[in-house]
């Protein structure tokens, strides 16, 4: 393994019991570059931090996961932290993971600034960033091109900003899967702004599995803008990759949706889906000067709207009808 990472630790000596670093500084200059071969058999990431307070990671480097030797067998995230309370991610550049190039697991005051992630769009599960019971995390000026989510906020996420950042390939930004084999999510206060998504599955996503509980509230998604997007804007809780789920009654309950100020192209007609369950309906969508326009230009753009009430502000393109208009 070819690497360069200089680290400065911070001793707490006002409290030497303590046995966590309260401060740390890695660099990255260089390449940290995984083999080439399959070494292991088991669940193992190419490079964890756990439990590391006041820790910073950053330099001109790359970690390089030679993911294609990976992905059609066992997956090994790139470069996950777990645990990390004020963590600053900044200026490093991530490839080829053999699966997700970056995870925050119980992560809280998070600042991931101008990281640049880069996968071929056809690489399996290759998300970008992807967090989990985690808060207060900003996620700033980086460039995420992947096979699946750029960024992914998955339950007990709470509080979280993405902004100036450009997504594509991938899957777009997504809150979820949630609700999984009928498990109980939360989801709260997530803003994405000032962010454009190219040539992606969807734009700005919330998906959860039927059978599911607890709730996802307060989005706000603002100044967005859209070229050759399938779905710019969606919302299901139907989400069954397999495609033979049955129906199921319950789900996680998703209000307070804002979605402002989103220009640009699908490459689908069906540029907004917006389809909620019947026992659980989505309240308090808000749509405001929304203007999507079809690649296929003999083609009008639609959407696509199922057990949802909300409101219209402003212009919107495609016509959006909620429950109760």
């Amino acid at each position: 393994m070819e690497r360069n990472l200089q680290r400065q630790q911070f001793a707490d000596h006002a409290h030497p019991w303590r046995k966590d670093i309260l401060a740390e500084r890695d660099q990255l200059d260089g390449g940290i570059v995984a083999p080439n071969a399959i070494w292991t058999t088991t669940a193992a990431n190419l490079l964890t931090f756990y439990s590391v307070g006041n820790l910073t990671v950053e330099g001109s480097g790359q970690i390089d996961g030679n993911g294609a030797i990976w992905w059609a067998c066992f997956k090994q995230k790139l470069l996950s932290f777990s645990s990390c309370n004020n963590l600053l991610v900044r200026n490093i550049h991530l490839k080829d993971s053999p699966d997700k190039h970056m995870t925050l697991h119980r992560c809280s005051q998070v600042n991931v600034y101008n990281v640049s992630v880069t996968a071929p769009g056809d690489s399996p599960n290759t998300d970008g960033i992807s967090m989990s019971i985690s808060d207060h995390v900003y996620i700033s000026s980086c460039s995420i091109q992947s096979g699946d989510d750029c960024v992914s906020i998955l339950s007990g996420t709470t509080d979280v900003n993405i902004t100036d950042n450009t997504c594509g390939p991938g899957h777009g930004i997504s809150v979820g899967s949630l609700g999984c084999d009928g498990s109980t999510s939360l989801v709260e206060r997530i803003t994405v702004s000032n962010c454009s998504f190219s040539r992606t599955m969807t734009g700005v996503r919330i998906k959860s599995w039927q059978g599911g509980k607890g709730s996802a509230n307060g989005f706000l998604f603002e100044n967005l803008k859209m070229n050759e997007v399938q779905h710019p804007i969606d919302i299901d809780q139907f989400y069954c990759p397999p495609g033979n789920c049955q129906p199921q009654d319950g789900a996680v309950a998703i209000s307070d949706a804002r979605f402002i100020n989103i220009q640009g192209i699908s490459s689908d007609p069906e540029a907004i889906k917006i389809m909620c369950s019947k026992s659980v309906q989505c309240r308090g969508i808000y749509l405001d000067n929304v203007n999507l326009s079809c690649s296929r230009h003999t083609a009008q753009t639609r959407a696509t709207i199922l057990n949802a009430y909300g409101t219209i502000a402003g212009m919107v393109k495609p016509e959006v009808r909620f429950l109760g208009t």
